[in-house]
This record gives C-alpha cells, structure tokens and sequence, in this order.
C-alpha cells in the first residue's frame, strides 16, 4: 500500500535507511477456520508474523509456518515447522517450460501427480492425509529427487543456468517443499495466501494510498474482517451490521463475536 506521511519521511531518512512499504498478508487455519490479517508498513512479513507469534501461548504446539523462500519472510526467533511454497518452485518452471520442454515436463508431471492426490484427499482428515500422501506421493516425489540429483552429477545441467537455478532451489529447499509427507496437516503451497493479498492490490487500485500509518492500520484491520468473513463464508455486510448494533456487547465480550460464531448465531435464530 501507498501511505503518503511515509514518502514524506522518506525524504528526511538516511541512505541507509529502509524506504520501502510492504502489505503483509497473513492467513492463519485452525481447524476448517481461518483468519486473515493485514499489516501495512515499513515492517516484512517475517517481522509482522513474529510479532504476532509473540502473543501465542508458549503452550500450544509449534506452529506450521507456510511461505515461498524469500529470507524476509523467515525472520524471527520461535520454534515452528518449516514448509515452502510447492507452487513457487513450480512457477519457475512453467517459465521456463519454452526454453527446456523436456526438463521441465519432467518436474511439472510429477508435481501435478501430487496435486492431483492432494485434491483425492481433500476431505480426508489431516491424519488420514499425511498417510494417503506417503502412500501415493512420496515415491513421485523420491523419483523426481534422483532424477535431479541425475542431472547435476551426470553434467546434464548447468548449475549456473536458469534450469539449473530452478533445479537447485528445490534441492536446497527440498526438506520444506516435502514437509506434507513428514507433518499432519502440512499445506503444498501458500496459495491461500496469494489469494488473500489479491484484495489489497484490488484495494490500492480503487484507492489508490492512505496519508497517515494509522489510517492504514484502519483500512489493514477492516481488509482483515471482510476476507476473514470470506474465508469462513460468513456474509460481511451482515456481520459488520451486527458489530454496530451491538457494539456494547461486542466490547465487552468480544471473543463471542467472532464471525463463526455470528455464523452459528445466525443458524440458531433461523432455528427459532
């Protein structure tokens, strides 16, 4: 997001200094819920996550984070699980799919084969799916690792060229790419994420930048309640209307105000 009293300052910062304006988009599953949040600023998503992570109870089991590569998203010091992006590894060789067809049909195939098993398990339960994918997936993703361990030891590769890059951020990576055969409930990639972020951008387009920090605080924690009510199919303009007539109640309890629980409130009411 364009926030004007930042470009303002920018003028007055060091060299050294960061510049940059980043929207982080965070999506958060418990069960069938999820949250989305937004957080617009100076900071990286890996900054904001930590953050957040700060408040989680230390009781609760590590969490699985998911994320592409890029360093800023890995920063802070709490224990997780590490899993990356499938569908960024894969991105890079649908790029690449003109200049090497054979190479890259080798990948490609084998990553629409576990595609295609994850969408079989869809609604098998996170136990029942990390065994249907050790099953089924684990000797496509084992054939597709010796292949490219092939293609580097027997010199049919390049390191340096951009086939080679592609093949070796996934050796480098491979541990995260293949956390869904290791981890119950491990995502193949952060498409939901992707996603999710599609409204800031649709946002900036319409509205084009805030002035101030807090006035984009404002527009992060709205953004954040209406794809959070799209997330978990809760109407968002019911929902908000609900919050304003009841804004006494919400402020007092609002843990009872969540969307889902709108949602089952709703349910109830119909009931009677």
């Amino acid at each position: 997001m364009v926030i004007l009293d930042l470009l303002k300052e920018n003028k007055q910062l060091p060299a050294a200094q960061r510049r940059g304006v980043q929207t982080s988009g965070i999506v958060a599953r418990v069960g069938e819920r999820q949250i989305a949040l937004y957080l617009s600023g100076r900071r990286h998503a890996g900054e904001n996550l930590a953050e957040l992570l700060e408040k989680r109870p230390p009781d609760l089991l590590p969490p699985i984070q998911m994320s592409d590569a890029l360093a800023a998203n890995w920063t802070g010091e709490f224990e997780r699980i590490v899993a990356k992006c499938l569908a960024h590894a894969r991105r890079q060789f649908v790029e690449l799919e003109k200049v090497f067809p054979r190479e890259c049909a080798r990948v490609l195939d084998s990553l629409a084969a576990v595609y295609a098993y994850d969408a079989e398990a869809k609604q098998m339960t996170d136990e029942e799916r990390l065994v249907f994918h050790q099953l089924k997936s684990h000797a496509v993703m084992q054939s597709l690792r010796e292949w490219i361990d092939k293609q580097f030891n027997e010199r049919h590769v390049e390191p340096n060229s951009s086939l080679g890059k592609a093949l070796t951020y996934m050796v480098k990576h491979w541990e995260g790419l293949t956390k869904f055969l290791t981890v119950e409930g491990a995502p193949l990639d952060n498409n939901v994420c992707e996603r999710a972020l599609k409204l800031a951008v649709l946002h900036r387009k319409n509205a084009l930048f805030y002035k101030t920090e807090r006035g984009a605080a404002t527009g992060d924690v709205l953004m954040s309640v209406i794809k959070t009510c799209a997330l978990n199919h809760v109407n968002v303009w019911e929902y908000l209307l609900a919050l304003v007539r009841n804004e006494r109640a919400v402020g007092r309890d609002p843990a009872k105000w969540l969307p889902w629980d709108f949602a089952l409130l709703e349910v109830r009411e119909r009931a009677a």
